[in-house]
């Protein structure tokens, strides 16, 4: 008898996204996290009264209001909710020839481009409408009514026939890069690299790496939904999940290590964990990357030789460094919450410590402090090749941290001087915690070279969700892979009858 109609391995946000909507099905799902904090890459974490969070800093449309996230229309169908408060400006680009303050207002935004170049600007608008274009389409089908197996389009034909229609009607625009979109309407060189930069802020690659309904969303969101912290940070979507998962049956186990997918006869029929136990269940879903999913919990006989040579080799993103502080915020109260400081202009972008990424959510949410400080995420990409645990460690931590000064130096000059609480995270620390492989953030297959896997797999009942099944490095992007594969396990009807309780229908 099983213990579960599904396991699921691992509580990223796709992994609670896809066992919160089962359970809301009705399905009994139980999902083993290894760490003791659920989560995955989005957990948030304390330390010395400071509350960080892991990963994912920037989010929109999570409160009420029109929006495109799946990660809303999860929390609607979980009949859940977030605190979350609205800022605007975004934040402020650091250029090596000065800052750039980025708006959520179209018009603003806009203004503060022409300011720089007034013809840029033009061609900038020019981009937001062709994108536009994709974004209009996207909204007319909801996230949740989606599926990744066989009987999605005649779904949608039933349900949305106008809307997909109009979906099909700019299919070749979903098809192209936001590079081969760019290149009909930018010229100017500055607003080329501010392209640049946004994709590679979106999905770890360039425009020519980043497909164009990824940068529609974020787009669209940006400017018609609202850009919203949610209060409590990061971890108060995994707790609301959580609850989702819960509140209608489900159950998380945390420090429950799964060490083998087990298969018979080409069939799952559950997992082994660390301390012996076995848990019965015909569906696993692994919320593990592809490769820790097919290097260490699937045994490599399970899966045919040229799938499984194809899926370890697809091309891994970087893994990043991360700056853990706390300071002393006296005299910083115009300090913005979100930045990016590109170092060097005679670099590229995507180069390890070129580009830093600054989170300071204690400007919206001072809860996440003690009283009178301010708590500071900032990363860069870091390869894991040179990294390991020997006697030069901690010397090498420090090291490769100093970009990570230098860049909060522009921001917020002598911030050393300030500093209460340090923490350096490195691509160990993302292999050893989060238990990704190399420290990966997730695949870099630019679209030009292929498609993601998707969450089938060639094992009966095993199916994948995650950064892994879904381009994009973002909450959204994962949140989508949870939804996909939860519908593909249920009938359309009941789908329908989902969508319909939660006014999407």
């Amino acid at each position: 008898m099983a213990d579960a109609e599904i396991i699921v391995i691992g509580s990223g946000i796709g992994g609670l996204v896809a066992a919160s909507l089962l359970a809301r099905y009705g399905k009994s799902v139980v999902v083993c996290e290894s760490h003791v904090l659920a989560g995955g890459a989005a957990h948030g974490f304390s330390r010395r009264g400071f509350h960080f969070d892991a990963g994912p800093s920037f989010f929109c449309g999570l409160g009420d209001g029109p929006s495109l996230n799946p990660l809303r229309q999860v929390l609607n169908a979980l009949e859940m909710s977030l605190e979350t408060i609205a800022y605007d400006p975004l934040g402020e680009y650091h250029f090596p020839e000065g800052t750039f303050p980025v708006y959520c207002d179209r018009d603003r935004y806009q203004q503060e481009i022409a300011r720089v170049t007034p013809s840029g600007a033009e061609e900038y608008r020019q981009l937001e409408r062709r994108l536009g274009k994709l974004y209009k389409g996207m909204r007319q089908i909801p996230t949740l009514a989606l599926r990744s197996d066989w009987q999605a389009i005649p779904f949608l034909a039933q349900h949305y026939p106008a809307s997909l229609l109009k979906l099909l009607s700019i299919a070749g625009l979903t098809q192209k890069t936001v590079g081969e979109i760019m290149d009909t309407c930018v010229r100017n060189s500055w607003v080329r690299r501010t392209v640049h930069l946004e994709c590679f802020l979106l999905s770890g690659l360039k425009a020519y790496g980043t497909i164009a309904p990824e940068m529609a969303f974020m787009y669209g969101e940006r400017h018609h939904a609202k850009v919203d912290y949610p209060r409590g940070g990061s971890a108060a979507i995994v707790q609301a999940l959580v609850k989702g998962l819960e509140k209608w049956g489900g159950e998380l186990r945390l420090r429950t290590h799964v060490e083998k997918i087990l298969v018979e006869s080409g069939q799952v029929t559950g997992v082994r964990l660390r301390n012996g136990e076995t848990l019965k269940a015909p569906i696993v879903i692994s919320n593990a990357t592809v490769w820790d999913t097919y290097r260490k919990l699937l045994s490599g006989h399970h899966l045919p030789p040229a799938y499984r040579k194809e899926a370890l080799e697809l091309p891994r993103l970087n893994s990043f460094m991360h700056l853990y502080l706390g300071i002393r915020a006296q005299g910083l109260e115009d300090l913005r919450g979100h930045h990016v400081v590109v170092l060097d202009n005679t670099l590229d972008i995507n180069v390890p410590g070129n580009t830093c990424m600054v989170s300071i959510p204690t400007v919206w949410d001072p809860s996440l402090a003690p009283e009178g400080y301010h708590g500071i995420h900032c990363y860069t990409l870091e390869p894991y090749k040179s990294w390991k645990l020997d006697a030069q460690y901690e010397e090498r931590k420090q090291r490769r941290s100093q970009s990570l000064y230098r860049a909060l130096d522009k921001i917020i000059p002598g911030i050393r001087d300030r500093i209460e609480f340090e923490m350096v995270g490195t691509p160990i620390t993302h292999e050893r915690f989060l238990r990704r492989y190399q420290g990966t953030y997730g695949p870099g297959i630019p679209p030009i070279q292929g498609i993601f896997p998707l969450n089938q797999t060639p094992v009966s009942g095993l199916y994948r969700v995650g950064d892994t099944t879904m381009p994009g490095i973002g909450v959204p992007a994962v949140a989508a892979s949870g939804i996909l594969c939860a519908n593909s396990l249920v009938s359309p009807q009941q789908t329908w009858q989902l969508l319909q309780d939660v006014g999407l229908a």
